[in-house]
């Protein structure tokens, strides 16, 4: 089993695979929509940096208003 954990974010990949915190398994898109596209740095190794594909904190916060208008 090959495990690789970023240095700078804690994520973890297993045999290539990314996993949450959680040990659900993850998406890098959002991992990087979430963390990496604004606080990863060339330390980062989620391959998938840079990608605007996934989610972002400016989209959860967009769903949840249409879901709950005030």
């Amino acid at each position: 089993m090959n495990t690789k954990t970023c240095s700078k974010c804690g994520a973890r990949w297993i045999d290539g695979k990314h996993f949450w915190a959680t040990g659900k398994p993850g998406n890098e898109d959002d991992l990087a929509g979430l963390v990496c596209n604004k606080f990863g740095d060339d330390s980062c190794i989620n391959p998938q940096r840079g990608s605007e594909l996934g989610t972002t904190w400016a989209k959860r916060l967009t769903e949840l208003e249409q879901d709950h208008p005030y």
